[in-house]
């Protein structure tokens, strides 16, 4: 129960996870297109990585790519949140998570270094 109050607490033994790699990436949809999706397939060919917000094009749609990882009961998870870079604010759209492995080939398998 604890666990849905605080992103980073694991939510089988409600221990702090370790944050494995953490990345930015742009989507490349404009403003009032974003359609939510639940497919890692669809957010592996569209994401396209960026070193800050001030490389994302005004009206386009951000991902923040966050892998944790429980060390006391080994749960791992990857959160995906999509937001419209505003000026200095983020417009949170939607928050996804992948729990079984989804995005892993993805992450790991991609230098992505932890710039977000």
């Amino acid at each position: 129960m604890r666990s849905i109050f605080h992103e980073d607490w694991c939510k089988k033994c409600t221990e702090v996870m370790d944050i494995k790699k953490k990345q930015l990436y742009m989507l490349p949809v404009l403003v009032d297109h974003y359609v939510s999706h639940n497919d890692a397939e669809y957010f592996k060919k569209n994401l396209i990585k960026v070193d800050k917000k001030a490389d994302i094009p005004a009206g386009y749609y951000a991902c923040g790519i966050y892998a944790y990882h429980c060390p006391e009961c080994d749960y791992k998870c990857v959160k995906l949140s999509i937001f419209l870079p505003v000026r200095d604010q983020e417009k949170y759209e939607d928050t996804i998570y992948f729990e079984n492995g989804e995005m892993d080939d993805f992450i790991y398998n991609l230098d992505i270094a932890s710039n977000y």
